[in-house]
């Protein structure tokens, strides 16, 4: 099971990758269509989805690596059992929060795609189409923190704390 969570992790920050070179495809084209003279409608648009694809299937991956903000000032204060259940007490409400935004993220693709929901822009892009890369990542990151919560509760969670987040604390 542990191989198949990081692998869907590691999956869904290699396709976070892939649309950030996506979205560099997008912002130099719109760059040289700029210099010679010609249009391509929709880059601006498109840019905007690859960008947020990358941004929502990329929350898991870095949760997993400890890369995401965490206010540990309570946190270092507390030692043993107490630590214990507040980091069990956040794991899960962040867990909570996951899931709903997770479902409403899911939500909000499927009334798009009911309603036949397009852009405003030039590009006339079925919103639910982007939308799909939003509710992909935020089930990933429920997942995530489903994970997290279960390792804290069996008592095997490894802080992954970076070295470069210490230092600029």
């Amino acid at each position: 099971m542990r191989r198949l969570l990081d692998f869907l992790y590691d999956s869904a920050a290699a396709l976070a990758a892939l649309f950030m070179v996506g979205l560099l495809g997008m912002v130099l084209l719109s760059i040289a269509s700029r210099q010679f003279h010609f249009h391509v409608p929709g880059t601006d648009a498109y840019a905007g989805y690859l960008m947020a694809a990358s941004g929502f299937l990329a929350l898991a991956h870095t949760l997993k690596r400890g890369e995401h903000i965490r206010v540990t000032l309570l946190l270092n204060f507390l030692k043993g059992g107490a630590k214990k259940a507040f980091e069990i007490w956040a794991l899960t409400i962040a867990t909570l929060l996951a899931v709903l935004f997770a479902v409403y993220s899911c939500k909000l693709a499927w009334q798009s795609h009911e309603f036949h929901d397009i852009s405003t822009s030039s590009d006339a892009t079925p919103l639910w189409i982007p939308q799909i890369a939003m509710a992909v990542g935020t089930v990933i990151l429920a997942i995530a923190f489903l994970d997290e919560l279960v390792l804290e509760m069996m008592g095997k969670r490894v802080d992954a704390s970076s070295g470069e987040a210490l230092r600029n604390e």
